[in-house]
């Protein structure tokens, strides 16, 4: 049995620790579910759950003994034994003898498949599924489209027949899946769980998605804004997984932020966060749908982009505004450049504000790369502080359309309980 001493000694190790930013945002979020985790983060069950959470992201980079373990981890050696037995027990490990240095040893590898994720990505027109395994690897996915103005009901109703399809499709035993993450593009009020005011499927403000996703599903289920999961993604999928203060913007039919701040997912006071679509550019510009004027939205928008680039001519889609900014077309990249400006001024005040190593754009218009992205430089570099334009990394999403649905997966094996699932 784990000493008071050992007991201890891994507290302080997680207060004292230098572990890279990003593990700390995966360990330390499983402390602050926006949905409601029923763990106290000073609690026995939150700090276990940390402590399994260090073992299988180590274990991720290759087998290692459990001496090792305990070196690279800051772990007691009593503490490494007892998670990888139970990790054991939930076969989400594998261990045999071996040898090490002359000794006796345990070797443990990861049995990466052994616990499954669902991310689900709830769109304006799009519904996007994926499968995933503990080290991070997509096992399946498709994407679906829905009709404009969709209810809730609709939305779940194909989320769940696509996941069936995933299934069998895979011959993936559904009870390796953990849980489900999901996102939307709009606000979540994280002390009710409802949809909030400000979505962009107004259909869904006043819903209740965790609860009739995990009654449809019959998984656990973990929700939060499509941008938060953006943020998140490229954390853990994607390319910056040491960085400790991240903003991931979304330009889609809304424009929303995700945040980490000194490595961990920002959620504000009600779960309310990175808003920027809403902050006033133009002072007696177009009203906006949340009733202000001016707002970021309507001027940077794809919807407005749409508007701009389909009068007097057939509707086009984003898809069609990657197509002709690719081509050169002068009105295309005009309205591409004005909208990267504006949204690069509202940039340069969140910066201002939080002062970010680095900024990623994500959104259905990834593809059109340094067109987007040289105007939005500018319009930052021009409104924020000099030397915080100088020292913002500004990139574009190397994870395109996925990021959202992967940070959806990548949300599961944050807050599910991996090691005590069926």
């Amino acid at each position: 049995m784990q000493t008071v001493q050992n007991k201890l000694e891994d507290c302080v190790y997680f207060l004292t620790t230098s572990v890279p930013a990003a593990m700390l945002c995966r360990m330390a979020s499983t402390l602050r579910s926006p949905t409601g985790s029923p763990d106290n983060p000073g609690s026995q069950s939150a700090l276990r759950r940390l402590n399994e959470q260090r073992i299988v992201e180590t274990l991720m980079t290759g087998p290692a003994t459990q001496a090792e373990l305990s070196r690279s981890t800051g772990l007691s050696p009593a503490t490494v034994s007892n998670i990888v037995k139970v990790l054991h027990e939930a076969s989400i490990v594998a261990t045999e003898p071996t040898t090490s240095s002359g000794r006796r040893a345990l070797s443990v590898r990861l049995n990466s498949n052994s616990a499954i994720a669902v991310g689900i990505d709830f769109g304006r027109r799009h519904l996007r599924v994926v499968l995933s395994n503990l080290a991070y690897d997509v096992l399946a996915e498709d994407t679906v489209s829905l009709p404009l103005g969709h209810g809730a009901d609709v939305g779940i109703a194909a989320a769940v027949d696509v996941l069936d399809s995933l299934i069998e499709d895979t011959g993936i035993d559904r009870r390796d899946i953990v849980g489900a993450g999901a996102g939307i593009p709009g606000p979540i009020d994280h002390r009710t769980g409802l949809v909030a005011q400000g979505a962009i499927l107004p259909e869904w403000v006043g819903f209740n998605l965790l609860s009739h996703l995990e009654e449809a599903l019959q998984l656990p289920v973990f929700v939060d804004n499509d941008a938060n999961l953006g943020a998140l993604s490229e954390v853990t999928w994607g390319p910056h997984g040491g960085v400790s203060n991240l903003v991931f913007v979304k330009i889609g039919s809304g424009i929303g932020a995700g945040l980490i701040l000194n490595g961990q997912p920002f959620y504000g006071h009600v779960g309310v966060t990175g808003e920027i679509g809403h902050a006033t550019i133009v002072e007696h510009g177009q009203v906006c749908r949340c009733g202000n004027r001016g707002c970021l939205e309507t001027v940077a928008s794809t919807t407005t982009m749409v508007e701009l680039l389909s009068r007097g001519k057939e509707p086009i889609t984003p898809d069609d505004i990657v197509r002709m900014a690719l081509a050169r077309d002068p009105a295309t990249l005009r309205v591409i450049d004005d909208a990267g400006v504006a949204v690069g001024r509202a940039l340069g005040n969140v910066a201002n504000l939080i002062n970010p190593e680095v900024i990623v754009l994500g959104g259905p218009l990834t593809e059109v790369g340094d067109l987007l992205l040289e105007p939005v430089r500018r319009g930052l570099v021009r409104h924020a502080v000099p030397l915080i334009g100088q020292t913002t990394t500004l990139r574009m999403s190397a994870l395109g359309a996925r990021a959202e649905v992967l940070g959806a997966a990548a949300l599961v094996f944050q807050h599910a309980d991996i090691s005590h699932h069926p």
